[in-house]
């Protein structure tokens, strides 16, 4: 099941507090009648009309249905029933209407939704797990300026959902590791699969999944939690995998061995503190040329899909096609200042 940002109030919120209304229209219409009950005559019971009878002639009057049974025969009640019961009966029908429209617009505003969205979906991450890791994940795309339209999430956890929905995402409901789950999340023509289950056992199922599904066309980036279970992951289609403990596991050494590391490496992960590491395109001038001498400050160079270190000799020149991985200036008063 497909799950969209929540807009407004939802249909079940909506017929409760509807259903809500009615009943006490409802009883206060039978106070109003059970207090002028010897206006009323019982054509067949005695008079005065017993508070039942009172239930019964409010029901079938404001339902329209008007058994004449008990019937106004005081001036009062006659004008009780011009008054009040007549307004009561209309508010009662648009009330039951209303509600009624409620849930079948809901319900053509999620298929349009549904329908729409099916359309453009393309080019999308597709987090598996809504979990820690799964909401920094997104937090570092949004961060780094992916759209929240082409974030799609794949949680079976109803209060993972939920906050998914809330936060504004596309939540699809189901396990991962299913085929039928991933296609309704367009696996197929997504950019990337981010995989951050809580089980490693997991990870390598949908891992595996995925590259069935896709034939290995789209990015595979998987979480573990040991570092033993890293290869089987690449082995069963992942393209890349952090290993969550054993980062966790260095950051603490650094920590003890060199503080000061720890917080270049928060910096550096931190959009908007500081420093950010980017990558970016080569260009043609810069081809030819070192690393060293540019003025933007580079620490690697990814060539034909290979990380190549500034202390490697083919690292020395700078070729046609190679991407900078760079360290960028990311304070916000240094991006409101660029040009």
């Amino acid at each position: 099941m497909i799950h969209f940002p929540a807009q407004r109030r939802g249909p079940l919120s909506a017929l409760s507090l509807r259903l809500a209304a009615a009943l006490g229209l409802v009883f206060l219409s039978v106070a109003v009648v059970y207090f002028d009950r010897d206006g009323y005559r019982d054509a067949y019971g005695e008079d005065p009309l017993t508070l039942l009878d009172c239930f019964y002639y409010v029901v079938v009057s404001l339902s329209t249905t008007g058994y004449g049974d008990i019937t106004p025969v005081s001036e009062t009640a006659r004008l009780v029933n011009v008054l009040y019961i007549t307004p009561a009966r209309v508010i009662f029908l648009i009330i039951l209407v209303g509600t009624t429209l409620e849930v079948l617009t809901e319900q053509y505003r999620t298929g349009r939704r549904l329908n729409r969205w099916e359309k453009i979906v393309k080019d999308h991450v597709i987090i598996c797990g809504y979990g820690t890791k799964g909401r920094s994940a997104v937090s570092a795309l949004l961060e780094n300026g992916l759209d929240k339209s082409r974030i799609v999430v794949v949680e079976r956890s109803g209060p993972a959902l939920r906050q998914a929905t809330s936060a504004g995402l596309v939540a699809i409901e189901g396990s991962a590791t299913r085929s039928v789950v991933l296609n309704q999340a367009h696996v197929r023509s997504a950019k990337a699969v981010i995989i951050a289950t809580d089980s490693d056992d997991a990870s390598v199922l949908v891992a595996l999944t995925v590259r069935q599904l896709t034939a290995g066309q789209v990015r595979i980036i998987a979480a573990a939690r040991e570092a033993e279970n890293a290869p089987l992951l690449k082995q069963s289609g992942a393209h890349h995998v952090i290993v969550s403990s054993a980062t966790a596991g260095r950051l603490l050494g650094l920590s003890t061995s060199a503080p000061p590391l720890i917080d270049v490496v928060e910096d550096l992960l931190t959009p908007g503190q500081g420093m950010a590491l980017a990558m970016r395109s080569a260009e043609r001038s810069e081809v030819g040329k070192s690393p060293r001498e540019l003025e933007t400050l580079v620490i690697a160079l990814v060539r034909r899909g290979k990380v190549v270190t500034l202390a490697d000799r083919a690292g020395a020149v700078i070729e046609t096609g190679d991407m900078l991985v760079h360290v960028r200036d990311d304070r916000p008063t240094a991006s409101a200042t660029a040009p």
